[in-house]
């Protein structure tokens, strides 16, 4: 390796200025100051390796420390490595009695607010203010002597070196140059990767390319609360300057009738925001400012939200310590600014700082204009005003977040690439290196004018992966041939929807540990970081506390019933073809598998869920239908059984107790055909209350 670090040197030397290049030949430089970033340098230090990380960044650890503080977590139990002692070191902090400075410890957490902040038994905290989390990241660097240099712009158009199809240094617009044996991109915008000509994709690709549903443009896909038409606004709203009056023009900030159609692919992403540290306890509150280019004509469709009844301004006011919040968006029209980022990605730094300094102009109006404007509903405007900006919080940045959420930029197209069957378990991952288990969510993507005359958004979308999922280790390097010394942990290679799952910042920091340790293999044995020994690699990780196999109790919880160790042929829910809008579930005492799904009782006759299958043998079964009970059910859910010998109709009464041990109710015995489909479907046509699905099971007849 000595000679490689001379070869490198001399190629500087060959083509650039003595000045500029920096005397050290570095293991691995990293770009980028995210959380993955800090957990990369640890990992690459506790290694062995000599570490870099240049950054534009000012404050290190991206979102986790820009305001995201309560983390989407999903399954604990598959958050290993270095992940999990950040949050260890942030239960740690949180000991200290001194750090409870304007609330008691015993208020807040399980026993005061009730929220999941604190493991106590696990010695993990998972909710905490920004600048705790940022303290935190520069323990990590100080303690492991990682030197961090900042405000450091690479030079997008002519900075990335390279020999051959490996990058030898990457030069800054300051003309400082950084060489290395490996190179991270751990950047929310994939700059190092796209100006090392790797494969990438911007906005949403069409269903058809990866076999996907959830994917692509989701007109009258409508999840969550974020949208017009939900039981909050069931009012419909006109988009005109003069309601009904087409000729009076659009409203600010809708785009249009053209969304596109459903399933097809396009070039936009979904919203982007600030999360904001808020606080009402006196002492420490700023009153929210009236940001500088204030326009209250933007807020005018919010004002209309009102009208129609919206009162949920504060829902996602969530609770971090000392009386404090994560404020994210929640509604229709919130603190998304949807619409305003489609040029991100592949923005100059000049339009980059234009776009974030809108979305700065955006947030703050809204809270000003809630706050002060005499049209605004008098009890929300009165609640507004008891809360403002957090006075100990981003104190160099007017007490307003320093990082704005990227929630999408670039995605590589790797060497593999993450899609929903991997999610849903429906095809297998190769080459685990990690785990997410979180939702596929997505935040809107464009607000528009129906085909009857009315406002409203597209793109928000929440479907559960059923449990933890893995991440494939090709999934973080690129395509064979593209580049040999390159690892990308945050603009990982993965779909629109399947990203909207690995986006959160505890797999990004998964991801950084696992994609150091490969760096540091490939670096041990003269190795493209596409030929890293999997073997090699897994047993490393292992050792270090990753998770990439799920646990029993976090691939089921405590309730469910591995549908595995049930005779006959099993269907999960998650392994259901459903149509219509279906959300995920785990309240329940008991159910198969992960959880179960419902419909949300919305009794308008468009849920579809289809089972299908193939008997192995020809002959008689019984089919059998798990749902969860309760008094909200609906007494009526229609089910069809088709078999060899036609279709049978059945209405079960979900209120009921199952009569076959607690979970399953028959629907009879039927013949099937080994060529022909099984097929069992349950709709919520003329349903009175929930429609449940768990698990449909086929059992052989004996004769």
């Amino acid at each position: 390796m000595n000679l490689i670090r001379q070869f490198i040197t001399l190629c500087l030397f060959a083509t650039v200025s003595t000045q500029a290049v920096q005397a050290e030949v570095y293991d691995v430089v990293i770009y980028g100051g995210t959380s993955a970033a800090v957990t990369a340098a640890v990992q690459a230090k506790r290694m062995g390796k000599s570490v870099v990380i240049v950054c534009p960044d000012q404050h290190l650890g991206g979102l986790s420390s820009g305001g995201l503080g309560w983390t989407d977590t999903g399954n604990k139990a598959v958050i290993g490595g270095l992940a999990r002692e950040f949050y260890h070191r942030i239960w740690k902090y949180y000991q200290a009695p001194e750090t409870w400075k304007w609330q008691k410890r015993e208020l807040y957490g399980d026993k005061g607010q009730g929220t999941p902040a604190i493991d106590g038994k696990q010695r993990t905290m998972w909710i905490f203010e920004p600048h705790v989390a940022e303290q935190v990241f520069e323990d990590f660097v100080r303690e492991y002597k990682i030197p961090v240099h900042r405000n450091e712009w690479l030079d997008r158009q002519q900075g990335v070196n390279m020999l051959g199809k490996n990058i030898t240094s990457i030069t800054m617009l300051n003309g400082n140059i950084y060489s290395g044996l490996m190179f991270i991109d751990a950047t929310y915008e994939g700059d190092l990767m796209a100006a090392a000509d790797v494969s990438y994709h911007v906005g949403r690709e069409s269903n058809s390319v990866y076999g996907e549903k959830w994917n692509g443009v989701q007109i009258g896909v409508l999840h969550h609360k974020h949208h017009f038409g939900s039981r909050a606004v069931k009012q419909k709203i006109s988009p005109y300057r003069i309601p009904g009056d087409p000729s009076s023009g659009l409203l600010p900030r809708i785009s249009g009738a053209n969304p596109g159609k459903y399933g097809a692919g396009d070039d936009k992403i979904q919203a982007y925001c600030f999360r904001m540290c808020l606080t009402k306890h006196a002492e420490n509150r700023i009153p929210f400012p009236k940001p500088e280019g204030y326009d209250p004509s933007q807020y005018e469709l919010l004002l209309r939200i009102y009208q129609a009844g919206w009162r949920e301004t504060f829902a996602k006011f969530d609770p971090i310590p000392n009386y404090k919040t994560d404020t994210n968006n929640h509604g229709p029209m919130s603190t998304d600014n949807i619409g305003y980022n489609y040029d991100y990605p592949e923005a100059s730094y000049k339009r980059r700082k234009e776009i974030i300094k809108e979305h700065e102009t955006y947030q703050k109006g809204w809270l000003y204009f809630i706050a002060n404007d005499p049209r605004v509903p008098s009890e929300v405007q009165k609640k507004m005003r008891e809360w403002g900006l957090a006075k100990d919080e981003f104190t160099d940045n007017g007490n307003w977040p320093h990082q704005l959420y990227i929630r999408e930029a670039r995605r590589m197209i790797g060497q593999f690439v993450m899609t929903e069957n991997e999610l849903l378990k429906k095809r297998p991952t190769p080459n685990s290196v990690g785990m997410g288990s979180y939702t596929m969510d997505s935040h809107n993507v464009q607000r528009y004018v129906t085909p009857e005359g009315y406002v409203q958004n597209e793109g928000d979308i929440g479907v559960s992966t059923h449990g933890p999922y893995q991440i494939a280790y090709g999934s973080l390097v690129p395509k064979k041939g593209e580049c040999g010394n390159l690892l990308v942990p945050v603009c990982v290679s993965s779909s629109h929807i399947a990203f909207g799952s690995i986006r959160m910042e505890p797999v990004f920091m998964i991801l950084g540990h696992s994609a150091a340790t490969a760096a540091g293999i490939a670096i041990d044995q003269k190795l493209d970081v596409q030929d890293v020994p999997y073997a090699v690699l897994k047993e490393k990780l292992v050792k270090e506390g990753q998770i990439l196999e799920a646990p029993p109790e976090a691939k089921f919880g405590r309730n469910g019933v591995d549908p595995a160790k049930l005779k006959g042929i099993v269907l999960d829910d998650s392994q259901a073809d459903l149509t219509g809008s279906w959300e995920f579930s785990r309240s329940s005492k008991k159910y198969i598998g992960s959880g179960y799904s419902h419909e949300s009782n919305s009794q308008d006759g468009k849920a579809v869920a289809r089972f299908e299958t193939k008997v192995p043998k020809a002959g008689r079964y019984e089919v059998r239908y798990a749902y969860t009970p309760h008094g909200n059910r609906s007494s009526k859910v229609k089910v069809a059984v088709k078999h060899a010998n036609g279709k049978a109709l059945r209405t079960i009464n979900q209120k009921k107790l199952p009569s076959l041990d607690g979970i399953f109710v028959s629907l009879g015995e039927y013949d099937f055909v080994i060529d022909q489909a099984a097929v069992v479907e349950v709709t919520n046509e003329d349903s009175d209350g929930y429609v449940i699905i768990d698990a449909v099971q086929w059992l052989p007849v004996s004769k």
